[in-house]
């Protein structure tokens, strides 16, 4: 049987969800990116339909060439205070990524005095202007893409991040709002894999921000990589190993992670992608230190349906739900809202029973790998009546009351429940 969680992994996060018996943890941060702030496009449909599906925040760039249309000239356009304040006002927290270079300085990455300098200028003025309208800075978008095994390409993003890092704070510390969070990283799969994090750890970067992004995509793993579980499997142990080399507990922000919807390789069905997706915001909650996921993305970029490109929204080019977003609709308040019970719960190759934990509020959530089986589950305390949960395959009807009972004996009440590939959120108390 493989178990997931490390006795490490497990350890932690039983200390934290007795730590946090008292007070209730920080909800959980469930952000999801939107391609909105550079185009002319209205915000009210899009974002609307980001919140009403239980998001709490939104990601998107704040491009340097669109700061620095000509040499030395700096601007914030339009759209980012639109897209900032449309945000705001529905209670979505913000995150703005600062990267990508300009024709004024060849494209190129600051890794050289010439254009390190005019980076940090725009880093200073994007950040003066917006200062805690953002709620996090993440500086540069996957870094390491163009060679994640490259220890220099390491160095001078850390180079970087310990320059850049110190600005932000600057303007940021004082000013109007709650003070934004930065963030660094923004790590690919193969820089996961390939060490790119540890130089952030030896050259002290990771002591100048909140926290670590990185970008674990498996959609296109081969051995059996590419599921939810595997995933878990994968980024817990990556969590671990940071935990380890860095000596410390350090947080963690997936900022990107998504499945595509199109027909052909790496590509699953509208409704797989759906299922994908309920899953691993599961099985987010069962890693240490990861405090939120931002899922990419809210709408597709495009109507050619195999092109992997155009299939990542949760929302179809135009705006019309597809499956994902009402299953984040169904999924969202216990995935942010409730405390995950390590110490209760069981993951293991074919059953996966996660236990969750608001007040009084107690829920199950479970899957089965494989074929179906049949498990009883036990209810939290005395309750009567019908079995009520919410079955994810049928994820618009919502919690219901199913025709099942509660059967009680010797102060034990039981139910017995077919468990499937979808997740099923039974609720254990009255």
């Amino acid at each position: 049987m493989t178990f997931p969680l490390s006795r490490a992994g497990l350890a932690l996060l039983v200390g934290l969800s007795l730590q946090t018996a008292q007070a209730e943890p920080p909800p959980f941060i469930l952000g999801i990116s939107t391609h909105l702030m550079n185009i002319e496009r209205p915000l009210a449909q899009p974002l609307g339909l980001a919140a009403e599906a239980g998001f709490t925040a939104v990601k998107d760039d704040v491009f340097w060439s669109t700061a620095e249309p000509t040499r030395n000239h700096l601007r914030i356009i339009p759209q980012w205070r639109r897209y900032l304040s449309q945000a705001q006002s529905l209670q979505l927290e913000r995150l703005a990524i600062l990267g990508y270079s300009t024709q004024f300085h060849d494209n190129a990455k600051p890794r050289t005095p010439e254009v390190t300098g005019p980076f940090l200028n725009y880093v200073d003025y994007v950040s003066r202007q917006l200062g805690n309208r953002v709620s996090y800075y993440e500086i540069w978008n996957e870094w390491d893409l163009q060679a994640p095994r490259d220890r220099q390409l390491a160095l001078d993003y850390a180079a970087l991040v310990n320059k850049a890092a110190p600005v932000i704070r600057a303007n940021t510390r004082g000013a109007p709002g709650p003070e934004a969070r930065i963030l660094a990283g923004a790590v690919t799969p193969e820089g996961m894999d390939n060490g790119f994090a540890d130089q952030l750890i030896v050259s002290g970067a990771l002591e100048q921000v909140d926290g670590l992004s990185i970008h674990p995509y498996v959609h296109c793993s081969a051995n059996d990589g590419n599921t939810p579980e595997a995933w878990q499997s994968w980024v817990s142990a990556f969590e671990e190993n940071l935990r380890n080399k860095a000596g410390r507990n350090v947080p963690i922000y997936l900022t990107e992670v998504g499945w595509p919807s199109h027909q052909g390789p790496c590509g699953k069905s509208e409704m797989t992608q759906a299922l994908y997706m309920a899953r691993i915001w599961f099985l987010a909650r069962t890693i240490p230190n990861v405090k939120g996921m931002w899922w990419y993305d809210l709408y597709n970029d495009g109507p050619d349906r195999h092109d992997q490109e155009h299939n990542f929204g949760i929302l179809a080019e135009d705006l019309s739900p597809k499956p994902a977003w009402t299953m984040m609709k169904a999924i969202a308040p216990v995935v942010r809202d409730f405390a995950f019970d390590a110490q209760a719960s069981e993951l293991s190759e074919r059953l996966y029973q996660l236990y969750f934990q608001r007040g009084d509020q107690r829920l199950l959530v479970a899957w089965a790998i494989g074929k179906p089986q049949q498990r009883e589950v036990l209810s939290h305390g005395p309750v009567q009546g019908p079995v009520r949960m919410l079955d994810t395959l049928q994820a618009e009807r919502g919690e219901i009351a199913t025709e099942q009972n509660w059967q009680c004996a010797s102060g034990r009440c039981y139910a017995s429940v077919l468990l499937t590939r979808y997740p099923k959120i039974i609720r254990l108390t009255p």
